[in-house]
């Protein structure tokens, strides 16, 4: 293996982040000099765990972040800066609910069974004023904003500048568009293999966040930032393919919309799981407003509120928008870009161990009909629900760890609380005279 400091020299590199995400799915990081690199990439960048979102104490000893050279990314807005994602270590043991170590596992796992999940994520963002009061651009305003070609172009510099930086890392970004919301905007790029669309995803969300303010912008992926336009999804893609990577086993072309039976077991997991997978695709208490919203001036959410499935119709929480591939409809802007896949992954091999039937496909506009009488659940209305059914969920336990589940739920309860004690204007105009 080449030394990453050598590599520092051919490419003029300087300094290294060192990177690891919390299990809020924050970005936590290290600045190292390239002349330190190689210690660093043998025994870690130390950190206090109990400083950022894991479930740790001040007691607990140092914790390593050891960077993954295959994960360099050098940043095409400051090249000599280069990032790199790393595994977290304590007492020389893996940190078990790290949520890229979490990933990794669930990979093992699925490579144990000849099998390499490969995904692909559609990651919509608002570009914002500074202060976080309103979209940045004034003149956005038209009541169906989507791929609004005036819109797109005023804001050109900052989606072309994106555009070539994943050009230029090799992603193979392929279309870029104003999106449903006045102020968003969805930028896609190639699937691949899914811990790399985990690492790409956490850094494209750092890429675009930093060329925004160096337009002087402030993008966000808050999952409803406005009350009156859409919010913000993170639209997952998934096919499974042999461990050869040559054979797609979700696609059958006899199959049911060419998905083969294995994808719809596959299918079926996720689907028996979605309410406890809810508390990870949608994680903060802000995500309960996008997935039960009411209906936009555009004319729809976009986002789902029922545990459906369909062929191709966006209406539902899942559909089928071409053979061999699921697009999963439920994550949303804050998701762990780890976690997530980890936890959609699990829930798939669930249901080809059981063999779970997804049950009919239902071809209806699923925003103009009554679920309850077609007998379809419904998602947790906020984020206490989800907590409470992700907590007696024995597939993620059984998958992600317990310690995984439980560091996860712990932070959520507390995050529960915190918002509790918030008062809200709208809690004293409608009963401080009551």
């Amino acid at each position: 293996m080449v030394a990453v400091s050598k590599i520092a020299r051919e490419k003029g590199i300087r300094y290294f982040l060192i990177s690891f995400s919390d299990l809020a799915g924050v970005a936590r990081s290290k600045l190292v000099p390239a002349a330190a690199i190689d210690d660093m990439v043998a025994d870690g960048a130390g950190f206090a765990g109990f400083a950022t979102h894991l479930d740790m104490t001040p007691a607990h000893p140092d914790m390593f972040a050891v960077p993954d050279p295959g994960s360099l990314i050098q940043l095409p807005w400051k090249p000599e800066v280069g990032w790199m994602a790393g595994n977290l270590m304590m007492a020389g043991s893996e940190v078990d609910h790290g949520p890229r170590n979490v990933l990794r596992r669930m990979i093992a796992r699925a490579g144990g069974e000849g099998m390499r999940f490969r995904t692909g994520v559609e990651c919509e963002f608002h570009l914002i004023n500074a202060d976080g009061s309103d979209i940045h651009d004034s003149r956005d305003i038209m009541a169906k904003p989507c791929y609004d070609q005036q819109a797109l172009m005023r804001r050109y510099d900052v989606i072309a500048e994106i555009c070539d930086a994943m050009l230029s890392l090799g992603w193979g970004p392929y279309q870029n568009d104003h999106e449903d919301a006045n102020g968003q905007f969805e930028m896609n790029w190639d699937y691949d293999d899914v811990l790399v669309t985990a690492d790409r995803h956490t850094f494209f969300k750092f890429m675009v966040k930093s060329i925004a303010e160096n337009h002087g912008l402030r993008a966000t992926f808050m999952p409803k930032p406005f009350t009156h336009i859409t919010g913000n999804g993170c639209h997952t893609h998934a096919s499974m393919w042999n461990s050869a990577g040559d054979t797609n086993l979700f696609h059958d072309p006899d199959g049911e919309l060419g998905i083969s039976r294995m994808g719809y077991h596959f299918l079926g997991g996720v689907l028996k799981h979605a309410r406890a997978l809810t508390e990870i695709f949608n994680p903060v208490v802000n995500s309960y407003k996008r997935i039960n919203a009411q209906v936009t001036a555009s004319g729809a959410t976009w986002s789902p509120n029922t545990v459906s499935y369909t062929g191709n119709n966006r209406t539902h929480m899942v559909r089928i928008p071409d053979e061999g591939r699921f697009e999963f409809r439920l994550m949303d802007g804050a998701t762990n870009p780890y976690l997530a896949q980890a936890a959609l992954l699990a829930a798939g091999l669930d249901g080809v161990a059981g063999e779970v039937d997804p049950g009919k496909r239902l071809d209806v506009n699923m925003y103009e009909t009554d679920a309850d009488e077609l007998n379809v659940e419904r998602l947790p209305l906020n984020l206490l629900d989800a907590v409470r059914v992700a907590e007696s969920n024995t597939m993620l336990r059984d998958y992600l760890g317990d310690e995984t589940v439980n560091a996860f739920i712990s932070m959520k309860k507390r995050e529960w609380l915190d918002y509790t004690r918030h008062l809200t204007q709208w809690e004293r105009d409608n009963t401080l005279d009551c």
